[in-house]
């Protein structure tokens, strides 16, 4: 499927870069050109800042019903379209046609959910015991905001930050990963056929030392917000303090996922698959290290071993694949990387561990078991963000949590244990933003952030409008 030639949306128009800059979209599941996009520089950054700041003092003046009609205009044009960005997610990407649902649910959800959310903050009054003035916590938009997104769920990442930006009365700059930017860009084409307000949102993508630094180093970004790598958040906050943003970052993770005997073993088999090879493993969220109790590792072991065999490849609509590709070939160079330093350094291969044959075109990779893994490999100190899953082995509650806790990210963390008092601890002590236990839940309601260098800020639930909102006193002479 090829989605032709699309261009930049800014300020409430289709354009074509500065100087007519284009660049080619391959999928990465055979390698063919899907579509060309217009690539943003310099000049192409300035002007989607100069027109958000005109969306902003347009949209902040509506009322909040006035932007909930466009929020809910966009949300059903979005549904209208529902086939042909499920194709483009498929296709940029290479997930499966399941998988592509999650993307479409995830920005329907935000459009709808962040209005109610934001209709339930009110004004605070403040108490004075002198009783001599009257006082008022007021909630305003904070300006424009700044989205730097991943690749991973093209559309799932832009609902996180165009829900709650629109719905406090921001404006809007969409800056999608170069890497799959073709439904953000879809997304731009269905906003400029509904008229949606100018300049409220603005999308465009291109080398991100030319477009993402320009806006991040620009006085006229209030709030700077990103889903992306944790090396990258660093930059982003240093480019940034040219002036005092707001930020909010959803970064890196490294994930345990910790067994113990008293567990229902069949639900963390069926879970530690879902969580680790979803997506070909390409989540933030995902089981990054599996820690098992020495009583029961060797029958997890292998009951794991003999489900992830069975896990078919494949992507698209007419697939019943299981997993798809990783995103390029960077990603498959990892993986064997990855491998290769675990092996040399003592894991076994139980299961894949290469390229699958027959899959020479596009950036497949076997979905993959390491068993003898230790602290000192790259599976176990990095992100892995692929389809290899790293098993160790554990004694005792104190030395499963400080291998936990043993890493620089705090994102997501995973328990199953039904001895309520070690729930209990390890809710406490896992030095990660979301514990979850004896199995995980993931929705716009709920929050979602990190940690230590996993992050700042929310994603998801009310908690994410406060990173686009400003609190004002006003205090009242009696």
């Amino acid at each position: 499927m090829n989605f032709g030639f699309l261009k930049l949306y800014i300020g409430g128009a289709l354009v074509e870069a500065n100087h007519g800059g284009k660049k080619t979209i391959l999928c990465p599941a055979n390698e063919k050109p899907i579509a060309e996009v217009a690539w943003a520089d310099e000049a192409d950054a300035l002007k989607a800042l100069q027109a958000a700041q005109l969306g902003f003092k347009y949209w902040s003046a509506l009322s909040l019903l006035e932007r909930t009609e466009w929020m809910s205009k966009l949300r059903s044009a979005i549904l209208e379209k529902e086939a042909l960005l499920r194709h483009a997610i498929i296709h940029e990407m290479g997930k499966t046609y399941q998988g592509s649902y999650e993307d479409i649910e995830a920005i329907t959800n935000a459009l709808e959910f962040y209005p109610k959310a934001m209709a339930d903050i009110k004004d605070q009054a403040i108490p004075d015991p002198e009783n001599t003035h009257k006082h008022l916590m007021i909630n305003q938009a904070a300006g424009v905001a700044v989205a730097y997104l991943a690749w991973n769920f093209p559309l799932l990442n832009v609902g996180f930050k165009i829900g709650p930006a629109l719905a406090s009365g921001c404006s809007l700059i969409i800056k999608p990963s170069e890497i799959s930017p073709i439904s953000s860009y879809l997304l731009g084409k269905i906003l400029h056929e509904i008229d949606f307000p100018a300049g409220v949102v603005n999308i465009l993508t291109g080398p991100p030392e030319k477009v993402a630094t320009t806006m991040t180093k620009s006085n006229i970004p209030s709030v700077v917000t990103m889903i992306g790598s944790t090396k990258t958040g660093k930059q982003v906050i240093a480019d940034s303090s040219s002036s005092v943003k707001k930020l909010s970052m959803e970064l890196g993770g490294n994930a345990p996922f910790i067994v113990f005997e008293d567990s229902k073993m069949g639900a963390a088999l069926d879970l530690a698959i879902g969580i680790k090879f979803g997506n070909c493993g390409q989540i933030c969220v995902a089981a990054n290290r599996f820690f098992i109790h020495e009583n029961i590792y060797d029958d997890f072991l292998k009951s794991y071993v003999d489900r992830v065999k069975k896990l078919k490849l494949g992507f698209g609509k007419d697939s019943d694949g299981d997993m798809g590709p990783l995103v390029n070939r960077q990603g498959q160079e990892r993986m064997i990387e990855i491998i290769a330093d675990a092996t040399a350094k003592g894991a076994k291969i139980e299961t894949g561990g290469k390229v699958p044959e027959g899959y020479e075109k596009g950036y497949w990779f076997e979905p993959t078991v390491l068993s003898n893994v230790t602290s000192n490999m790259l599976a176990y100190r990095q992100e892995i963000f692929g389809p290899v899953a790293p098993i160790l082995k554990f004694k005792t509650e104190d030395e499963v949590l400080k291998l936990a806790n043993d890493t620089e990210y705090g994102l997501a963390s995973y328990l199953f244990t039904e001895d309520a008092e070690r729930q209990a601890r390890f809710a406490n002590e896992l030095q990660f933003g979301e514990v979850q236990i004896n199995g995980f839940k993931y929705a716009i309601y709920l929050p979602h952030g990190g940690i230590k260098n996993s992050g700042i800020g929310h994603d998801c639930s009310a908690l994410a409008l406060e990173d686009y909102l400003i609190k004002k006193r006003v205090t009242t002479t009696i």
